[in-house]
């Protein structure tokens, strides 16, 4: 098994090894994309319980999805839903396709052995990116977001986070998958909910642009070191990042708090401010020491 994982790293080292000797030209582009494809079939082909696996979360995810646009029209009318469909059909379109691309990479994380189905604890992280998509979509269509909508979403996304985690450790479910799904995830619902929270001027824009930039500077970083170095790098959490999470994630939900919880939001926001900026800075560098 571990011969496959190796092989597999290999052939994606390969791949970009090629892709940069064609300078990334439509050419490359195109023999890369087609070469990935071509190994995601295989992948499914020879495993059909996965492929079922992997249609029954879709299905799952779809009905889901079109239960969100119901919702939407009935909350905000038919002109502020249309705005919101392409944005959001486009996430969960790449969202699933992300998902069939990357079935090679479900596999337990000790023996490399392919699990037989996505399992429970990668279902509940394709939620929190469904949620993450209809944030995402009300913003490409340019639409407002409430604040108590956001709170809405993103405690939905913390219950997943918090499930996933637990579900993968309990069953032993733990894959490269999940890693990076889980990474995805967290990366668009956070970038959705910051910049939700500057719109509506409850964080201030300085504060709001570095934690772009926290989430945008490694994104750039990783895709830098796929595409121009050909050196994957490695999804794992370090204990500054978990702490960072974790403060961060109060953080956003003392400015999502409603109204009713003023006297609490006022005590608890200036701690949360310092520590969020200080673990901001810490947590990035300690995934750069880990990956070199």
């Amino acid at each position: 098994m571990k011969n496959t994982t190796e092989s597999e790293n290999q052939f994606v080292v390969d791949l970009l090894t090629t892709l940069r000797q064609e300078k990334f030209s439509p050419r490359g582009w195109w023999c890369f994309f087609r070469r990935s494809w071509e190994m995601s079939c295989k992948t499914v082909n020879d495993n059909p319980t996965l492929k079922r696996s992997w249609v029954r979360t879709t299905l799952l995810i779809a009905t889901l999805a079109v239960a969100m646009i119901l919702f939407n029209f009935l909350l905000e009318g038919a002109e502020r839903a249309l705005r919101f469909l392409p944005g959001f059909l486009f996430c969960v379109v790449w969202q699933q396709s992300d998902l069939f691309w990357h079935l090679g990479l479900n596999r337990q994380a000790q023996t490399s052995k392919l699990f037989p189905t996505l399992g429970l604890a990668n279902v509940f992280t394709w939620l929190r990116g469904l949620g993450a998509s209809y944030l995402l979509g009300r913003l490409v269509g340019g639409l407002s977001t409430a604040s108590w909508l956001a709170l809405v979403v993103f405690l939905c996304g913390i219950a997943t986070d918090i499930l996933d985690g637990q579900v993968a450790r309990s069953a032993q479910t733990h894959s490269k998958l999940g890693q990076i799904g889980d990474a995805e995830a967290d990366f668009c619902l956070y970038l959705a909910i910051t910049i939700i929270l500057i719109q509506n001027a409850v964080l201030p824009l300085w504060l709001g642009v570095v934690m772009l930039l926290r989430f945008c500077g490694p994104l750039l970083a990783v895709l830098g070191s796929y595409f121009l170095l050909a050196h994957p790098v490695r999804f794992g959490s370090t204990s500054w990042g978990k702490y960072a999470g974790l403060v961060q994630c109060l953080y956003f939900l003392v400015l999502l708090a409603p109204p009713q919880l003023a006297p609490v939001i006022q005590i608890a926001n200036l701690p949360l401010l310092a520590a969020t900026l200080i673990l901001m800075i810490a947590a990035p560098m300690a995934q750069i020491v880990q990956n070199v």
